[in-house]
């Protein structure tokens, strides 16, 4: 898929096909997070994937709109160190798109959530106390529909939303 592709198709994933990512996938949406800008490249993340299914079940618990983790393929959890500032959460929207837009080019779902229980999300994942699991994404074929570029997004109009000069 072509770049411009992929971020057209990018759509959150929330219920998934049982068919499994390849490892050599996964690697390729966590390099486009490691990749992905940070202010004066900190790099303060680190990713955590989980396949194991029922790790995965677990993690569903951790936020009330954190079921669809249960029946995803895999989930890559972003961690940050505590304290942290806002840039450091600047820093993983950017990593969170590049891996949505990687995946989305591999065909591949994404839907993210966020963390409610933090103890619990530590435990699962084995994260320290020194480090916070900030939001973790559902990877996975999407069940319902392949990923193809949207033609009318569920978007505000182009022209409500960009001023140019001034507002």
């Amino acid at each position: 898929m072509e770049t411009w592709d992929a971020i057209r198709a990018r759509r959150n994933v929330r219920q998934y096909t049982a068919d499994q990512v390849s490892d050599a996938d996964l690697t390729r949406i966590l390099e486009a997070g490691r990749r992905a800008p940070s202010a004066s490249n900190r790099q303060h993340w680190d990713f955590v994937v989980v396949t194991d299914r029922e790790r995965l079940v677990e993690l569903a618990t951790v936020w009330q709109s954190a079921g669809h983790i249960a029946g995803a393929a895999a989930a890559i959890a972003l961690v940050l160190p505590v304290p942290n500032q806002a840039l450091d959460y600047y820093d993983l929207g950017q990593a969170t798109y590049a891996m949505m837009v990687a995946a989305a080019d591999l065909g591949i779902g994404t839907g993210h959530s966020s963390i409610g229980d933090q103890a619990r999300a530590r435990a699962i994942l084995g994260v320290p106390d020194t480090h916070a699991v900030a939001y973790m994404m559902g990877v996975g074929y999407p069940a319902d529909r392949p990923l193809r570029p949207l033609k009318r997004p569920n978007r505000r109009p182009f022209d409500d939303v960009v001023h140019r000069d001034r507002w």
